[in-house]
C-alpha cells in the first residue's frame, strides 16, 4: 500500500514518497513469496545492501497488523499461501480485536460509501473479524531507503543523472542505448525501463507495447497525515491496519502521526492521468474528507483537522495491479513497471527478478516459452517469473486495488 513517484522523463516531478507498508497478504503465490522474502531483507537492510549509507540507514519497524474482513476477500486462499510460505498469522474475532487493539471499532460497514451518500453514517450491520500477521510493519523513512539503494548501487559502479530528460531509446536489431535532451547518447547493450508512472511514455520511445496483453496507466493518488490517537505513535504503541471494509489503511509514523490512505473502493472514482507530470502535489478537500471520515469510523478517537495535510502522487497501475517484470519485443530492452502502489515492500527482490530474466534471455533462453524460475535466497521459496509477464492473461485472483 504505497504511493511512489519516479523522477520521470522530465525534470521537476514530485519527489519520491511512499507509505512504505510491509505486509504479506497477497492473493497470489508470487506476491506472498516475494513479500516474505523482502521482509527478511528489510529486517537485515544493511546486510542486504552490503554496507552503510553516510546519509543514514532506513529501518524496518515491525508492528504487526490486522487485515480486516471484507466480502471480496478470499481468506482461505491467503491462509493457504501464507502456510506454504511460512508466514505466521492468527485469525482474530471481533472480541479479540477489541481486546488487543481497543482503539479500533469493530463495526461492519461494507461496502464503502461515498461521504455524500446518505447511508455513509448508517449504523454498522455487524462485527468484523480479521487476520493478524505479527511480522508486518513499515519502513520508517522511504526516501532514505531509496537513497540507501542508490548509495549501494554507486558502490557497485552505478552512475546517476538527475533532472535529465530521456528523449529516445536507440536501437538497430536490438537496443543500443538511451538518448538525452542535451544530446548525450548513452551506449548500453541492455536497457531497463523502471520509470514508474512514466513507463508508458518510455515504452513508446522504444517502440514496444503492441504485444502487451497487460498495460499500464498513471493514476493520481493521495495520502494524508494527522496526529495519531492518544497512546499511539511517538513514544506509544505503533499501529498498522488494512481496512477494506471502509476502503482505507492507516499506520502510525515515527514522529507521532497517523498516515491514512485509500484502497480504491468502487465508490471513489479513479483519477486517471494522461500526463503523470500533471499532478499537483497538494491534497484535495474531497479525498481528504472521504479518507479521514472513513478512518474515523474505525478509530472513533481520531480527530479530523479542518485543513488537509498530505501529499498527492502517481501510481503506475497495471490492468490487474500486478507488476510487469519482463523482456519485450525489442531485444535487450526490459521493463520493471506497473508497480501499482503496492510494490515498495518488494523493492529488495525486483533486482533479483530482473537479473534472472536478463541473464536467461541474454544467454538465448526464450522466457515466453520457457519461463524463468527463481529460488529466493533468504527463504528458499521458488517463484515462477511468468507471473509478471507482459503477455499474461489478466490475473483474476488480483484484488484490482492497491492490495495487489
Amino acid at each position: 500500500m504505497s504511493v511512489s513517484w519516479s523522477g520521470g522523463r522530465r525534470p521537476g516531478a514530485v519527489p519520491p514518497a511512499s507509505s512504505a507498508v510491509i505486509r504479506f497478504n497477497y492473493p497470489t503465490w508470487t506476491g506472498v513469496a516475494g513479500a516474505w522474502e523482502s521482509r527478511h531483507a528489510w529486517a537485515d537492510w544493511s546486510g542486504h545492501l552490503g554496507g552503510h549509507d553516510e546519509a543514514g540507514q532506513a529501518r524496518f519497524s515491525r508492528t504487526g497488523g490486522p487485515l480486516l474482513d471484507s466480502p471480496g476477500q478470499d481468506r482461505a486462499t491467503v491462509h493457504e499461501l501464507c502456510d506454504r510460505a511460512g508466514v505466521p498469522y492468527e485469525d482474530w474475532d471481533a472480541a479479540t480485536i477489541r481486546e488487543r487493539l481497543p482503539v479500533l471499532d469493530t463495526g461492519r460497514h461494507c461496502p464503502p460509501k461515498a461521504i455524500t451518500d446518505e447511508a455513509f453514517f448508517d449504523e454498522p450491520t455487524g462485527d468484523l473479524s480479521g487476520c493478524w500477521t505479527p511480522d508486518c510493519g513499515f519502513v520508517d523513512d522511504p526516501q532514505l531507503a531509496a537513497h540507501n539503494l542508490m548509495a549501494a548501487a554507486v558502490r557497485h559502479g552505478a552512475a546517476f543523472r538527475f533532472r535529465t530528460t530521456v528523449t529516445g531509446i536507440t536501437a538497430h536489431d536490438r537496443v543500443t542505448g538511451v538518448g538525452l535532451a542535451d544530446g548525450t547518447r548513452l551506449s548500453a547493450p541492455v536497457v531497463v525501463n523502471a520509470a514508474g508512472p512514466h513507463s508508458g511514455a518510455v515504452n513508446q520511445l522504444a517502440g514496444v507495447g503492441d504485444d502487451f496483453a497487460v498495460t499500464t496507466r498513471p493514476l493520481r493518488q493521495e495520502v494524508h497525515e494527522v496526529r495519531a490517537p492518544d497512546g499511539y505513535g511517538r513514544g506509544g504503541r505503533r499501529l498498522l491496519v488494512a481496512d477494506p471494509d471502509l476502503g482505507t489503511y492507516v499506520r502510525t509514523t515515527p514522529s507521532g502521526g497517523l498516515v491514512v490512505g485509500g484502497t480504491e473502493p468502487r465508490c471513489d472514482p479513479p483519477h486517471w492521468l494522461d500526463d503523470p507530470d500533471d499532478c499537483p502535489p497538494q491534497p484535495t478537500r474531497a479525498v481528504y474528507d472521504a479518507q479521514f471520515h472513513r478512518a474515523a469510523r474505525r478509530i472513533p478517537t481520531l480527530t479530523v483537522p479542518h485543513t488537509p495535510r498530505g501529499v498527492a502522487g502517481v501510481y503506475d497501475v497495471s490492468d490487474d495491479w500486478i507488476p510487469i517484470h519482463d523482456k519485450t519485443a525489442l531485444p535487450g530492452y526490459y521493463v520493471a513497471i506497473g508497480t501499482s502502489g503496492n510494490q515498495f515492500k518488494n523493492a529488495p527482490v525486483v533486482g533479483l527478478f530482473l537479473t534472472a530474466i536478463i541473464d536467461a534471455c541474454e544467454s538465448g533462453r526464450d522466457h515466453d516459452t520457457e519461463p524463468v524460475r527463481l529460488t529466493l535466497p533468504r527463504t528458499g521459496l521458488a517463484v515462477d517469473l511468468a507471473h509478471y509477464s507482459h503477455r499474461r492473461r489478466i490475473n483474476r485472483d488480483s484484488s484490482f486495488s492497491v492490495m495487489g
